[in-house]
């Protein structure tokens, strides 16, 4: 019984490997390109869970490049373009996650500056009458947003982590101008579901 069972395996990869290459009707250029798409696609998927300790390991602070960066982290989620010419790329890890990371690129294009951003001191930043930009540009990406029709505003939702094991939510609340009204905090819902 095992011999055939191998047997079996053997001509199931056989007709796999059959049907690959009819597709791409053997030409190998065709085969190189799927590689090639292939392997980005793991990169991205890749770079979209690693641990936050890999995200920029062996970025040199004044030395590595955007495009180091780029290679090392991914491609960021948005890039701002600063005043002085240089550029910030934002990389949330949500979103379970509960860090975002800002790398800032000054205008000769090394690294100026990594900061996780989801801290205490910057939610103390976001001040009533800070437009949505402004808050994006300061936070990153929301981890969640929610519309409420009856109160007529927008809410922001940020995972973060409140303490070294406690995570939380800091949530921006914005009129229907795109204007902060006021902020607030909520529990992150799995530590109610027991999670």
């Amino acid at each position: 019984m095992r011999n055939s069972d191998a047997s079996v395996r053997r001509l199931a990869a056989m007709g796999m490997i059959a049907a690959l290459l009819a597709l791409v009707g053997c030409d190998q250029q065709k085969v190189d390109e799927a590689m090639k798409k292939a392997g980005e696609t793991a990169r991205g998927v890749w770079n979209s869970v690693k641990p936050d300790s890999q995200l920029f390991k062996n970025i040199e602070i004044g030395r590595s490049t955007e495009d180091d960066i780029r290679r090392q982290a991914g491609k960021p989620e948005i890039v701002w373009e600063e005043a002085d010419g240089g550029r910030r790329l934002e990389y949330p890890r949500g979103p379970e996650g509960a860090t975002t990371w800002m790398v800032t690129i000054g205008p000769d294009n090394t690294v100026r500056k990594i900061e996780q951003v989801l801290t205490a001191e910057n939610f103390a930043r976001v001040r009533p009458g800070m437009s949505q930009d402004g808050v994006r540009r300061l936070l990153g990406k929301p981890t969640k947003v929610e519309a409420f029709a009856l109160k007529q505003e927008e809410v922001w939702g940020y995972r973060w982590y409140e303490s070294p094991t406690d995570r939380a939510f800091f949530n921006v609340h914005f009129n229907p101008q795109g204007m902060v009204t006021t902020t607030s905090r909520s529990d992150d819902p799995s530590r109610r579901q027991g999670g």
